[in-house]
């Protein structure tokens, strides 16, 4: 009984991190950086960790933050993001790599489903399989997992890990890997190098991690 509790409130503290990192990176891959996202990480030691070569990057020093964001993140952010390379799954799942920007698109029956809306005008992306838009789902889950841990609902946990799970296995790991890799070899900033090499890292261990807890928590060996 005692170890149950442990484990619960482990999985509690986890689930904070989890969110945390979740909101970071979305944030980071959906709109570009402002002052504010940026006193954010800056202030925050474990945070300023996650981007080492951000953080030692003697430009910060010689420029202020206005003109950081002006000449270099938000060059990046459209270099990445807008111009060179293709942010959204269906382009690397379809076989015409075409971005299915319309209602077929099966992420978005996804999506409805748990009650998860995308304005597309107001995120600025052309199709609900952005990256951006999936870290954000996946920090949706995580908040509702939070939920679910507070109020000790077993059955809602396990429910939300296995959404969790399955989102990552058959959705973001299918793709995300590559498109995270070719944007830390195309960044021309450490924010955006460090911040790929980030959400690769994380999604990677995320996956183990919630496989880990599925397999311990509710018996599912997947």
């Amino acid at each position: 009984m005692k170890a149950d509790v442990y484990n619960m409130d482990l999985m509690k503290q986890e689930i904070e991190n989890r969110i945390a990192i979740y909101a970071l990176i979305s944030r980071l891959m959906l709109v570009e950086v402002d002052e504010t996202f940026l006193e954010n990480i800056e202030s925050d030691e474990r945070l300023l960790s996650f981007f080492p070569n951000y953080r030692d990057w003697p430009k910060r020093k010689e420029f202020s933050r206005a003109e950081l964001i002006d000449q270099y993140y938000n060059v990046d952010f459209t270099n990445l993001f807008l111009m060179h390379l293709v942010p959204y799954e269906s382009f690397y799942t379809r076989d015409d790599q075409m971005i299915e920007s319309g209602g077929d698109n099966p992420i978005v029956e996804l999506y409805n489903d748990l009650d998860f809306r995308v304005e597309l005008d107001t995120a600025r992306v052309v199709s609900a399989d952005h990256i951006g838009v999936e870290l954000e789902f996946m920090y949706m889950l995580c908040v509702a997992l939070q939920k679910a841990l507070a109020a000790e609902d077993k059955d809602g946990i396990c429910e939300l890990l296995q959404v969790q799970r399955a989102f990552l296995k058959e959705h973001l790991l299918e793709w995300a890997p590559l498109f995270l890799i070719n944007a830390k070899r195309e960044s021309r900033t450490p924010l955006y190098h460090d911040g790929s090499e980030l959400a690769l890292e994380f999604l990677l261990s995320d996956f183990e991690y919630v496989t880990e807890k599925l397999s311990t928590h509710c018996g599912d060996e997947a």
